[in-house]
């Protein structure tokens, strides 16, 4: 059972991400404000969720939401600065999108770089145990999910409709026949020796 809330008298958001572990695509965040009375009987953890389920929940979310915000981080960028950095820059910036400020940040995992004048608490696992944090890792998830979906058109040989750039053996083995394009994190060292990066696309 997800808990409404952290402090019952402050405004939350929670935040989360989506992407970090991929080999494709940028790194995803979303920042969540509910009312303290949100419920919804299949809210959870993003990853606990079947894509449908998420589907039906992210309209839901962003309607009922007193205000969310999502954002996201290049993977040129996660190149440069590293996924762990990118990965705050994302939630920086959807926080800054935001058009209600928040008293105070939940955020998924045990590390965070502050947001000026923001306090906050790292919950590990939070997405499954608050339902600002879940709601946020539901809208980071799908909204990457649905961006995957279009740079599949553009190179469908890596199946990004089903793996989301996800390191799946389908997806190695893609790398291996065609090497990386320009979607794929070069600092992630994802070529199998002794495949060259040929930079076709």
């Amino acid at each position: 059972m997800l808990a409404p809330y952290l402090h019952k008298d402050i405004m939350e958001a929670g935040l989360d991400e989506a992407g970090r572990g991929c080999y494709a695509g940028p790194v995803f965040a979303a920042a969540v404000i509910l009312p303290k009375d949100f419920h919804h009987p299949l809210l959870n953890d993003s990853k606990q969720l079947k894509e449908k389920e998420r589907d039906l929940l992210r309209p839901i979310i962003e309607k009922e939401s007193i205000a969310f915000a999502v954002a996201s981080v290049s993977n040129e960028a996660i190149d440069e600065i590293n996924i762990l950095q990118a990965s705050y820059s994302a939630m920086h910036l959807s926080l800054d999108q935001l058009n209600t400020k928040p008293d105070y940040l939940l955020i998924d995992g045990n590390r965070f770089k502050p947001y000026p004048q923001i306090p906050h608490q790292c919950i590990i696992k939070g997405d499954g145990k608050y339902t600002s944090i879940a709601a946020a890792s539901i809208l980071a998830k799908t909204w990457r999910d649905e961006y995957m979906q279009q740079l599949h058109t553009a190179f469908p040989h890596y199946g990004w409709d089903k793996n989301k750039g996800y390191g799946t053996a389908s997806h190695r083995k893609a790398i291996e026949t065609y090497g990386l394009c320009c979607h794929h994190r070069k600092s992630f060292n994802i070529l199998p020796e002794p495949v060259l990066n040929v930079n076709l696309f």
